[in-house]
C-alpha cells in the first residue's frame, strides 16, 4: 500500500486511540446549545467561559436521564459536566505540531451530568438598570 503524504503514522494514531484518561474533573459553565445529535446522544454547546484547552465549543455526551427532545437550542443553560483528559506524549505532541501544525497536548471528552435553564431576561434587565 502506498503511503499518502497526509497519512498520520501508526504510532501516533495508536497513542491517540489508546489514550488513558485521568480521573474526571467536574466543571460548571454557562452557555447555550448549538446542535443536538439525537442518534448519537450528544450535543454541541457554546460556553461563555472556555474549558482548560481554551475552546468555547464542546461536544457533550448526554446521560440517559436527559432526553435530547427536551432540550432547546439557543437558550442559556448552566451545564455541569465531567471533563476527561488524556495527556499525549511529548513525542506525539511535537509530531502533531511540526508535521500537521496541530496544537494538541491532550485528548478531551466531556460528559454532561446535569443542566439548568437560566432566566437570562431578568439578568439583562438588571444589567440595563446599572448602565
Amino acid at each position: 500500500m502506498v503511503k499518502k503524504k497526509d497519512d498520520i503514522p501508526e504510532w501516533v494514531t495508536d497513542e491517540i486511540q489508546n489514550a488513558k484518561f485521568k480521573k474526571p474533573e467536574e466543571l460548571k459553565r454557562t452557555g447555550y446549545i448549538l446542535e443536538i445529535y439525537e442518534a448519537d446522544n450528544k450535543m454541541d454547546a457554546q460556553l461563555y467561559d472556555p474549558v482548560e484547552d481554551g475552546r468555547h465549543i464542546v461536544t457533550l455526551d448526554l446521560p440517559k436521564k436527559i432526553k435530547a427532545s427536551d432540550l432547546e437550542r439557543g437558550v442559556v443553560y448552566e451545564f455541569v459536566f465531567d471533563q476527561h483528559k488524556a495527556p499525549l506524549s511529548k513525542k506525539v505532541t511535537e509530531y502533531l505540531q511540526k508535521e500537521k501544525e496541530i496544537d494538541m497536548a491532550a485528548i478531551y471528552q466531556f460528559e454532561l451530568k446535569s443542566l439548568e435553564l437560566l432566566d437570562v431576561d431578568s439578568d439583562e434587565s438588571a444589567a440595563d438598570d446599572e448602565e
